[in-house]
């Protein structure tokens, strides 16, 4: 069979709610990844099958297929179509998926796919709220007696289920926060950050911004364990052990490696294999556990053979569970830490975690790398890439 690999992945800075980001409009923030891209590897704009682009809160500035205006803001031609992907959380890892499969298929040679989120200026859950009606339908309702919850309450149960304490859910959140600032710090995000070009709000001067706004430093266990319950009165989840608010996009270049050789781009890594899986939507937060499973048993391999890990920390409940469950190396798990302390821009986050994934395999050399997140309703992808 045909094979897919990543030529480069790129992603902006991530910004805080009402952060760095706040002044871009999410399809200029797409164009400007995708640009930036291509201008790296040395495509042109006419070479590209098809731009899939992830994104969940699909309304006004995010609404009518922001897929094909990213292409457009881009500079791409007319031609050239884009498609933009709604699967959640996991949006954009949706797209490296499509991707591959359609390159592995022989039905499209160069494809560029990333997603976008603007939470600054198209609040989370405002397509909810929006209606007319109610989302899910009455049907699936009285299937589950009225039982479906927002993800925060799922995150509780998520604790319950596996015996998690407070402590060390803020033991999670403490160690993204600082593998996240030694990362800056040592300049692990160099190589995949696109730098933008943002309004200093004091000085009104346009300034560049080329780092991720999110990470909290000197973050400590027992900061954390000041913070009261967000979900539940007598809970164990707090805005210091969840993943923030944020604003970002990421896109990757994933072509045949057959048309890799004939230009002469050198690829980072191939898509070796992929797993989606469903759960119980109430819960709905354990899917990367299956997820993880399912693609580890098709490559024939086990967790340890991984050497770079990313799972989205939309909460370190969903961490904890999944850590119990595949026995994983907690050092090899998020090693430049997660959402918790980067940020998690819904519908680009699948993208960001890939770029981040690949380029830490490139980084130490690892074979093997798997990537997994939690996807509202109870869903789940998982992706192993090999280093080329």
């Amino acid at each position: 069979m045909r094979s897919a690999v990543i030529v480069d992945a790129v992603r902006s800075p991530i910004g805080r709610r009402n952060g760095i980001l706040k002044g871009w409009h999410p399809v200029d923030l797409s164009g400007h990844v995708i640009r930036a891209l291509l201008d790296r590897v040395g495509v042109e704009g006419g070479q590209v099958d098809d731009v899939i682009w992830g994104c969940v809160s699909q309304t006004g500035e995010q609404t009518g297929n922001i897929g094909r205006f990213a292409g457009l803001a881009a500079g791409l031609p007319d031609e050239i179509p884009g498609v933009a992907i709604d699967r959640q959380c996991g949006s954009s890892q949706q797209a490296v998926h499509f991707a591959a499969q359609a390159i592995m298929a022989g039905a499209q040679d160069i494809v560029v796919a990333g997603g976008v989120e603007s939470m600054s200026r198209i609040p989370m859950g405002i397509t909810y709220s929006q209606g007319p009606g109610q989302a899910f339908g009455p049907m699936v309702m009285d299937r589950y007696d009225g039982r479906l919850v927002p993800q925060g309450i799922s995150a509780e149960m998520m604790a319950e289920k596996w015996g998690v304490s407070r402590t060390r859910l803020d033991e999670i959140s403490t160690d993204s926060h600082a593998r996240a600032a030694r990362a800056i710090d040592e300049g692990r995000f160099a190589t995949q950050i696109v730098p933008v070009e943002v309004k200093d709000e004091e000085t009104g001067e346009t300034v560049t911004a080329d780092t991720d706004q999110g990470v909290r430093r000197g973050t400590t266990v027992e900061t954390l364990a000041g913070l009261k319950p967000a979900f539940k009165e007598d809970g164990l989840i707090t805005a210091g052990n969840s993943s923030q608010i944020s604003d970002g996009a990421a896109a990757l270049l994933v072509v045949g490696e057959d048309v890799a050789e004939k230009m002469g781009w050198t690829p980072m890594a191939r898509v070796t294999h992929f797993s989606v899986v469903g759960s119980d939507p109430v819960l709905m937060l354990d899917a990367p556990i299956p997820a993880t499973f399912k693609v580890l048993e098709r490559a024939g391999l086990g967790i340890d053979d991984m050497g770079v890990i990313e799972l989205n920390e939309a909460f370190s409940s969903v961490v904890a569970a999944w850590l119990i469950e595949t026995g994983a190396d907690w050092e090899k798990v998020n090693p430049n830490g997660g959402a918790i302390a980067l940020g998690h821009p819904l519908g680009a986050s699948g993208a960001i975690l890939m770029t981040r994934l690949v380029h830490e395999m490139a980084r130490v050399g690892a074979r093997y790398g798997l990537q997994s997140m939690c996807e509202g309703g109870g869903t789940a992808n998982g992706t192993i890439l090999e280093l080329v």
